[in-house]
Parts: structure tokens; C-alpha cells; sequence
């Protein structure tokens, strides 16, 4: 199956990103982990921090990274730290936090020689973390290095991290971020302590969007949540991209199946196919909304689970679309139409053609 596609924020978030951002919300028990591992003299030499993506993973690592490289805070969890959080304005902090910490190293997808980031990370991106890892510590702590995420990584630069697993240097700290850990080589997994995050509560994510983003109405932010399954990365992102808008648009396509507007059709997928940061945004936006959309009508019709209408004329569609097929059908045309998308990035099809070709295989579907 391919990896699902994800909304993008084109614009420059106004949130701060995870090595900058003091906050964590929603993930207390993760932390009380982390910490008592830490207190009890008996932290592992790596941590695979898993779980859905934009909920707070990244965040969490550098957390504990600026936690551990601030100094020994002391103590154990009577009279010592009860949480992860520092003070931003201590120099070794400020330092993990602005990426000047000598002790620390970030690893993540690197721009090709165009100039464009890299759909994987490389054994390049990798290739001196073991020599980083093994060197003395330079301020007399801990090294630290996060990878985010590790799932993204090919199978060189995961065999490079796994030699690092497989002979840890003493002082050394692995935090991997993964998405979907089953993508990892089990010999990864197998060397790491899982700590699973999970996806935050819709009324967390409500929450967090008026924080970010207090222009968004009130009434906009429980869809927004709801889109975005308990992930408020996903949520701000669909939010920016204009995600209830085109979301609007597409559900408007559904409801005239199987009399498909081609007209309408047309001129949705010539907006949203537009090259440019903006048209990255809509059409990696609508790839994710239509998937969302799609795993919801097979959700609903499988246990019944059919979630409230987010806008004008979803009322009522999965059921008759539902009536049209067979479950099973409606499995094809999903992953048919997954594969599409995922096609479409690989060889660089027409991104017009491909999301006609998405609403013609609905179409065809409810024939």
C-alpha cells in the first residue's frame, strides 16, 4: 500500500518547530516515561518514538534532548525534575534549541543537487553520525541525535543507524522518530525501547488551533480537527492550505455521482493541479482529503461509523454511494486511487489527468 499522502502547509507556519517549541500538550505519560528511565539510572541507549504524524513526536525528542544537555538536573523523581521542561534562556538549551549544540546532531532528508528535498533520507545524511556518536561528549553530558523521521530513511542509511545500535557508545542517545515504524528493518526495532504516542483528543486539537491559529472561526476548527485524526500538525496544515475549502469543492463532485459534472470536475482539477507552492499545497491537500474521505466511507460502511457532515451536501452521500457498490469495490477504487497519487509522484504524471482519473474511477464505481 502506498504511504498516505499528507496536507502542506506552503506558507511559513506560525507555529515554532519541534526543536524551538517549549510546549508539549497531551503526552504527559510518554514524558513521565522518558524521565523515570532517566531518573532510575537506566536510560537506553536508543528510543524508537512512534505514532501518527504532527501530533508531537519531534517535539517530544528535542524536549528530552534539551532536557538531557542542559546539565544533570539532579536528583530522582522525589525532590528531582518531575517533568522534561527547561529553561529556554539557559545557554546549553538555547544553544540544542537554535541547532548550535555541539553534543547534538539532527538528522532529516537532505536537498538533492537541484536544490529540492530528497523523498528519503540518504547514507549521506547518516554517514558521520557514527564517528559524532562515538566522540567524547564535548560539554561532559550525553551525545544526543534525533532522526526524524526514521522511516523515511533507505535501506543504506538504515543499515548505517543499525551499526550504531549494534555497538552503542557509552553517553550516546538515539531518539528515531517514526511515522509507520513497520517500515524499519526489525533489527531496528529490535534494538530500540518503543515509547508509542497517540493521537491527540479532538478537543485538544480545537484547542491548539485557536492557540496557533486565532483567525480561524470557531465553528472551522472542530472540522479542521476531525480531518485531521487527532493530529494538530495536519490540522494547522490543512488549515492553511485552505483544506475546508477544497474539501467543500470535492464533496460537491461526490454528491452528484455517478453523474460526474465534468465541467466542474475540470476547472476543480485545473486549480488544484497548478504548479508552485500553491499548487503543491491544493493538490497534496485534496490527494490527502480524498483518501481521508474515501477511508471513512469504508469505515462507515463496515461498522456503521459515519462521522457528522463537515459541509453543505455530505449529508447523507456515503449511504447512497454505499447502496451503488459493495464494500469490496469501494476497497478497489481506494487503493486503486492511492496508487494513482503515489504513481503520479514516482514518475511525474500529469497532476490534472490524475485527479480526473480519481472522480472518472469513483464515477465507474458507482455504475
Amino acid at each position: 500500500m502506498a504511504r498516505r499522502p499528507e496536507p502542506v502547509d506552503a506558507a511559513a507556519p506560525p507555529w515554532p518547530a519541534p526543536r524551538l517549541n517549549p510546549r508539549l500538550v497531551g503526552h504527559e505519560a510518554a514524558e513521565r516515561t522518558l524521565l523515570a528511565a532517566f531518573a532510575g539510572g537506566k536510560l537506553p541507549h536508543a528510543w524508537l518514538i512512534a505514532g501518527p504524524r504532527g501530533i508531537g513526536k519531534a517535539t517530544l525528542a528535542h524536549r528530552f534532548a534539551r532536557f538531557l544537555l542542559a546539565g544533570d538536573p539532579g536528583g530522582g523523581l522525589f525532590g528531582g525534575p518531575t517533568s522534561l521542561e527547561t529553561d529556554m534562556t539557559v545557554s546549553a538549551v538555547h544553544r540544542v534549541a537554535a541547532g548550535g549544540h555541539p553534543d547534538l546532531r539532527l538528522v532529516q532528508r537532505s536537498l538533492n543537487e537541484r536544490g529540492r528535498l530528497r523523498t528519503e533520507i540518504v547514507v549521506e545524511d547518516v554517514r558521520e553520525l557514527g564517528q559524532f556518536m562515538r566522540l567524547t561528549p564535548a560539554e561532559g553530558g550525553w551525545r544526543v541525535a534525533v532522526i526524524d523521521a526514521a522511516d523515511e530513511m533507505n535501506r543504506n542509511a538504515a543499515n548505517a543507524v543499525l551499526k550504531i545500535l549494534e555497538e552503542p557508545p557509552p553517553r550516546s542517545l538515539l531518539l528515531l522518530v517514526a511515522h509507520a515504524p513497520g517500515r524499519l528493518l526489525p533489527t531496528i526495532r529490535s534494538r530500540c525501547r518503543r515509547l508509542m504516542l497517540h493521537a491527540l483528543p479532538e478537543d485538544t486539537v480545537v484547542s491548539l488551533i485557536g492557540d496557533y491559529l486565532p483567525d480561524v472561526a470557531v465553528e472551522e476548527r472542530a472540522a479542521l480537527a476531525r480531518l485531521a485524526d487527532g493530529s494538530i500538525g495536519r490540522a494547522l496544515a490543512l488549515a492553511r492550505a485552505g483544506g475546508l475549502e477544497l474539501y467543500g469543492g470535492m464533496v460537491a463532485l461526490l454528491a452528484g455521482l455517478p453523474s460526474l459534472d465534468v465541467a466542474a470536475a475540470h476547472a476543480f482539477a485545473d486549480r488544484v493541479s497548478r504548479r508552485g507552492e500553491e499548487g503543491d499545497s491544493d493538490y497534496r491537500t485534496v490527494a490527502f482529503l480524498l483518501d481521508w474521505w474515501l477511508m471513512s466511507l469504508i469505515r462507515h460502511g463496515a461498522v456503521g461509523d459515519e462521522p457528522p457532515p463537515l459541509v453543505k451536501r455530505e449529508a447523507g452521500v456515503r449511504d447512497r454511494l454505499l447502496a451503488r457498490a459493495g464494500l469490496d469495490r469501494w476497497m478497489q477504487v481506494w487503493e486503486k486511487v492511492a496508487h494513482l497519487f503515489a504513481r503520479a509522484d514516482a514518475i511525474n504524471l500529469d497532476r490534472k489527468q490524475v485527479v480526473l482519473g480519481s472522480f472518472l474511477a469513483l464515477q465507474a464505481v458507482t455504475r
